[in-house]
C-alpha cells in the first residue's frame, strides 16, 4: 500500500491560514468539558436526565469533528497542517500562547475518540442504569474525553501536557469510580502515580526542550531539531519515550494496566481503544522529527515496543479473568504500535492505522465482556463460562468479528494494520541486519501468541460445556448494548479495508510525507504466509484445549509449570517494583523521619529546654526585693566598666 514515507516536521505554515471549521476545532474541546462540569455541579438534580447530557455532548464533539475532518479534505494537501492561537496564556520572555493543531494526524485522533467515546456512552446508560451515581459516571466520561481531545488537538508540548495530565485526573476518577472496595481504591492510586513516574519523563523532555529551542511549540520545536547535537535530542527521546511508557503502559511502566480493570467496563473500553493508551503512541509519533534524528532513541522505543509485545502476550496466555485477558492484549497491541513508531516514517503510518482499527475491535471486544458480564452477574472468571453461544447470539457473533480482526484474519481490519507492522518489522536499516530479524520475528512469533490466548478466551466464554452456577441464567443484552456493539463489529470487519482503499497513507500527508521504504530480509509474501500459518496454528490449539467437545476444563485453575505461575502473576512486575522501588523508598521515607524526629526537632526542642531554663535563672532574679535589683545594677556597671577599660588597654 505505501511505497515511500518521511516524517517531517510538517511546521510550514499554510498559506491560506486556517479555516473556518479549524479555528471552530475547539468545540470539539469545549462541548465535553462543559458537560462535566454541568453535571458535577448541577448534582442529584441531575440524575434523570444526566446520561443524556453526557450522550449529547460527545456526539456533538463528534458532529464539530466531522465537520473539520470534511474541511480539511476541502483544502489543497499542502495547506493541510493548520497552526492557530487561541488566546494569550502567558505574556513576557516566557510568552506562551494556547493554540491548537488541527492537521491529518490530530483528526484522525478526533474523530476515533470522538466516534467510538459516543458509541461508549451510549452503551453505559444501559450498562450502568442500575447506578446511583450514574450522573457523576457521565460527567468523568466527558472530562476524559475532552482531556484527551485536548492532548491530540494541541499545538505545543505544554498544552498537550495540560491534556495529559487531564487524562491522568479522568482515569484516576473513572478507574476508582468504585472506590468503596478497597481495592478498586488502590488500582486507581497505582494508576495514578505510575503515570506520574511517566510524567517526569514529560518534564524533563520540555524542560530540555525549552533551554535548547526557546520554545515548546511543535513547528518551533521540529524546525530546529536537525541544527541540534544527538546527544541532546537523545536525552529528548529518551523522556518523553518514558512519558509515553507511563500514559500507554509500556515497559517497564505496564503494571497498572491489568488492576486499571476495577473501574466499570465502558471505562476499560474508553481507556484501552480510543484514550488513555493511545496518547503515548500520538506522543512518539507526533514527535517524529526529534526520533528521526536519533537512532539511539528510535532503537529505544523498537525495543520497548518489542518487549511489551511479548510480555503482554505471555501474560494474556495465563489469565482467567476474561478482562485482564483483554488488558493484556492491549498491552501486546499497543507494544505493536510502538515498534512500528520506532521503525521510522513508514512504520509510524502503520502505527496510526493500527492504532486505529485496533479501536474498533478492542472497544467490541470490551463492550462484549460487558455484556457477558450483565448477563453472568459480573463474573470475569473464564473458567465459570462455557457455551454462551446459544444464549447470547448479539454478543457471540460480535465478539467474534472483534476476535478475528485482533487475530489479523484476512479481510478483517487487524490484518491490513498488523500484517504491515510485521513485514516492515523486518526490514533492516543499513547495516544493521540483526534488526531485521530481531524484531521481525518477535513480531512474527507475537502474532501466533496472541492467536492463541485470544482464541482460548473466546473459546472458553462461548464454547465447551457450560460450567455457570444454577442461580446464573445468561441472557443477551438490552439494545442500547447491543446497538453500540453491532457498530463496533462493523468496523471490525471493514476499517482496515476502507483504510487501504481509500490510501490512508496520502490521507496522512504533509503531516507523514512519501519517503524511502525500504524492503524485509525475508520476502513479503513468505511473511504474510507465516504469519497466517502461525495464527491457525495457535487458534488450532486453543481449539483442541478449550473448545472443542473434548476439552475438559476445570472450574478452578490447574497446577502449572513456573513459566505460567510467574504468568498468572503477571511475571512478578509487581514484585520486582516493590523490591526495586517501594521498599527502598520506604526505607528512605522512615531514615528521614527519624532524622526529622531526633534531628530537626530534637534541635528544637533542644533550643527551647536551653531557653527555659535561661529564663528560669533570669525569673529568680525578680525576687521583688529593692536592694536585690540594686546589686544587680552595681553588678552591671561594674561589668561595663571592667569592658570600657579592658578596650582601653
Amino acid at each position: 500500500m505505501i511505497d515511500n514515507l518521511v516524517l517531517t516536521a510538517a511546521s510550514a505554515a499554510p498559506d491560506l491560514g486556517a479555516s473556518t471549521a479549524a479555528r471552530w476545532s475547539w468545540l470539539v474541546i469545549a462541548i465535553p468539558l462543559l458537560g462535566a462540569g454541568f453535571l458535577l455541579l448541577v448534582g442529584r438534580a441531575g440524575d434523570k436526565w444526566g446520561h443524556l447530557l453526557g450522550v449529547m455532548a460527545s456526539a456533538a464533539a463528534f458532529g464539530v469533528a466531522a465537520w473539520a475532518f470534511f474541511d480539511l479534505l476541502s483544502r489543497p494537501v499542502e495547506t493541510r497542517v493548520q497552526d492557530f492561537d487561541l488566546f494569550e496564556w502567558i505574556s513576557g520572555p516566557f510568552g506562551l500562547d494556547v493554540g491548537l493543531r488541527v492537521d491529518q494526524l490530530s483528526l484522525a485522533f478526533v474523530l476515533l475518540v470522538t466516534f467510538v467515546g459516543t458509541l461508549i456512552h451510549i452503551y453505559s446508560i444501559a450498562y450502568m442504569s442500575h447506578d446511583k451515581d450514574r450522573r457523576r459516571f457521565f460527567a468523568y466520561l466527558n472530562l476524559f474525553v475532552a482531556a484527551m481531545l485536548l492532548l491530540v488537538l494541541a499545538n505545543s508540548y505544554l498544552v498537550l501536557f495540560i491534556g495529559w495530565e487531564g487524562v491522568g485526573l479522568a482515569s484516576y476518577l473513572l478507574i476508582g469510580f468504585w472506590n468503596q472496595r478497597e481495592e478498586y481504591a488502590v488500582a486507581a492510586k497505582k494508576a495514578f502515580i505510575a503515570n506520574r513516574v511517566g510524567d517526569v519523563g514529560m518534564i524533563v523532555a520540555m524542560m530540555i526542550m525549552y533551554a535548547e529551542f526557546g520554545s515548546l511549540r511543535f513547528d518551533a520545536v521540529f524546525a530546529q531539531a536537525e541544527a541540534v547535537p544527538a546527544s541532546t535530542l537523545t536525552l529528548i527521546g529518551l523522556a518523553l519515550l518514558l512519558a509515553a511508557c507511563g500514559k500507554s503502559a509500556q515497559f517497564p511502566l505496564q503494571s497498572w494496566l491489568g488492576d486499571a480493570m476495577a473501574g466499570p467496563t465502558p471505562v476499560s473500553a474508553l481507556i484501552h481503544a480510543a484514550t488513555m493508551v493511545t496518547a503515548g503512541v500520538y506522543l512518539v509519533v507526533r514527535s517524529g522529527p526529534i526520533f528521526e534524528h536519533t537512532p539511539g532513541a528510535r532503537l529505544a522505543v523498537l525495543i520497548v515496543g518489542a518487549i511489551t509485545l511479548l510480555y503482554g502476550a505471555i501474560v494474556g496466555c495465563a489469565k482467567d479473568d476474561m478482562k485482564k485477558a483483554l488488558a493484556a492484549s492491549t498491552m501486546s497491541q499497543i507494544g505493536y504500535m510502538m515498534l512500528a513508531a520506532g521503525l521510522g516514517p513508514v512504520g509510524a503510518v502503520f502505527a496510526i492505522m493500527h492504532l486505529l482499527t485496533h479501536g474498533f475491535f478492542k472497544a467490541g471486544l470490551f463492550l462484549g465482556a460487558g455484556s457477558v458480564m450483565h448477563a453472568m452477574r459480573d463474573q470475569v472468571d473464564m473458567r465459570r463460562f462455557g457455551a454462551l453461544d446459544k444464549f447470547m447470539k448479539v454478543t457471540w457473533l460480535t465478539f467474534m468479528m472483534g476476535w478475528l480482526a485482533i487475530l489479523g484474519v484476512p479481510p478483517f481490519a487487524g490484518f491490513f494494520s498488523k500484517d504491515k507492522i510485521i513485514e516492515q518489522a523486518f526490514v533492516a536499516p543499513e547495516g544493521q541486519v540483526w534488526q531485521g530479524w530481531v524484531f521481525g520475528l518477535v513480531a512474527l512469533f507475537g502474532a501466533g501468541i496472541t492467536a492463541f490466548y485470544m482464541s482460548r478466551l473466546f473459546f472458553m466464554v462461548f464454547y465447551g460445556k457450560a460450567r455457570w452456577t444454577d442461580d446464573q441464567h445468561p441472557h443477551e443484552s438490552p439494545r442500547l448494548m447491543t446497538v453500540p456493539m453491532i457498530v463496533l463489529a462493523l468496523g471490525s470487519v471493514f476499517l482496515g479495508l476502507i483504510l487501504t482503499l481509500v490510501k490512508f497513507d496520502e490521507y496522512l500527508a504533509p503531516a507523514l510525507v512519501p519517503g524511502h521504504h525500504g524492503e524485509p530480509v525475508v520476502n513479503a509474501y513468505v511473511i504474510m504466509g507465516a504469519t497466517l500459518a502461525l495464527v491457525v496454528v495457535g487458534a488450532w490449539i486453543a481449539w483442541v484445549r478449550f473448545g472443542s467437545a473434548k476439552a475438559n476444563i476445570p472450574v478452578l485453575p490447574p497446577a502449572a509449570d513456573g513459566l505460567v505461575r510467574a504468568a498468572r502473576a503477571d511475571l512478578y512486575q509487581d514484585t520486582v517494583n516493590h523490591a526495586l522501588f517501594v521498599r527502598p523508598g520506604q526505607a528512605l521515607v522512615r531514615v528521614a523521619v527519624k532524622a526529622d524526629d531526633d534531628v530537626v526537632d530534637g534541635g528544637v526542642r533542644g533550643l527551647a529546654w536551653l531557653l527555659q531554663g535561661v529564663g528560669g535563672l533570669v525569673a529568680r532574679l525578680q525576687n521583688g526585693f529593692a536592694r536585690s535589683y540594686a546589686a544587680t545594677m552595681l553588678a552591671g556597671v561594674i561589668l561595663l566598666a571592667a569592658i570600657v577599660l579592658a578596650g582601653r588597654m
